[in-house]
């Protein structure tokens, strides 16, 4: 269920009320006001690296989701992991086919390489904090110390 409501709010930011201009219109003015002495084109800049690293985020989250969902066994699991990355590069794919429906939106073969790359950090990240003693719940750590 955490991955289709996860995919469902991916879904969402891929409509018409989160186009770059809209989300100009709120986040410029913010920056200007946080950089008062950047020049306009670099706040532009800004507000483009904002909008990549949305979407990074958004697929580091959609792969943990379906890591764990797809997980069989405690520990590292390989195939969780690389089907976790698949399944979420084709929604990326997806979501931005997706956009070249929305009139006011256009797809993106770079934001589905940065879609994917957020999710193969997500499951990488997310695997290996999950092997580390200590660190993962449920885990006592070895010193003794809960």
């Amino acid at each position: 269920m955490p991955v289709v409501l996860w995919a469902t709010c991916i879904s969402g930011f891929s409509t018409g009320v989160f186009t770059g201009q809209r989300t100009a219109s709120f986040l410029l003015p913010l920056l200007a006001t946080l950089f008062p002495h950047v020049r306009p084109e670099h706040l532009l800049t800004i507000h483009q690296g904002i909008r990549k690293l949305a979407h990074l985020t958004e697929y580091f989250i959609l792969s943990v989701l379906l890591y764990r969902a797809l997980r069989q066994r405690a520990g590292w699991d390989m195939r969780a992991a690389g089907l976790a990355i698949v399944i979420a590069g084709l929604y990326a794919m997806l979501d931005e086919l997706h956009q070249t429906l929305v009139p006011s939106r256009t797809g993106s073969g770079i934001d589905v390489l940065v879609d994917t790359t957020g999710a193969t950090i997500g499951t990488l990240l997310f695997t290996r904090w999950r092997t580390l003693p200590g660190l993962a719940p449920g885990r006592r750590q070895r010193d003794g110390n809960q």
